[in-house]
């Protein structure tokens, strides 16, 4: 597994299934265009720039292009790393036929290439090393009545909105999200303040 800090933004679920397979950290997918209407999301990935920076890894074609500018446009550039992967034409094993433009997208790249596009980004990329970094876990969330509880789901809306989060978010996304913008010890004084009980 590869350690990336920055936060990796794709288009969609086979890119980051495909990252995920290799890379140690968060990815999140914009769901193609939906990004362009989902305000929450927006929101998310600002929190998520200014906090770890990201890393905007689309398509070559032309859509991956509207999407990673739509990005840009949101984002201060200063808190962007744009990392591109090279035109190769061929399709998809998953596919019947090739994209409209005939060219692989990050899903259908092999794994040196992409390690290959964030060197040339210049994001550090390093083998995992154990980190001494208490993390927050599902069974965290357990003890602390967030999930597994009548008012589990109320409990992480509450988390969420007094960090200033969007309220759509799966259990284990907000569990990735919180490992990022908090410590350990803050989380536990958040769950166990007055607002969130």
């Amino acid at each position: 597994m590869i350690k990336i800090d920055k936060v990796i933004i794709v288009e969609g679920r086979y890119d980051k299934i495909k990252l995920s397979s290799m890379i140690d950290g968060i990815i999140i997918e914009t769901e193609g265009f939906g990004i362009f209407k989902d305000k929450d999301k927006q929101k998310l990935i600002r929190k998520l720039a200014e906090t770890k920076g990201i890393a905007i890894l689309t398509d070559s074609d032309s859509a991956g292009f509207v999407i990673r500018n739509f990005i840009t446009s949101i984002v201060p550039k200063e808190y962007i790393t744009n990392v591109y992967i090279p035109d190769i034409y061929g399709k998809e094993k998953r596919k019947d036929s090739p994209s409209k433009e005939g060219k692989l997208g990050v899903e259908g790249v092999s794994a040196e290439i992409l390690k290959e596009a964030f060197k040339k980004a210049g994001i550090g990329v390093s083998q995992s090393e154990s980190n001494e970094r208490k993390t927050i876990t599902l069974n965290d969330f357990f003890d602390d009545g967030l999930t597994g509880d009548t008012q589990s789901k109320r409990k992480r809306t509450d988390l969420l909105k007094k960090l200033d989060l969007p309220e759509r978010m799966s259990t284990k996304a907000m569990l990735d999200i919180l490992n990022t913008f908090i410590t350990y010890d803050e989380y536990k004084k958040l769950v166990e303040s007055e607002e969130i009980l």
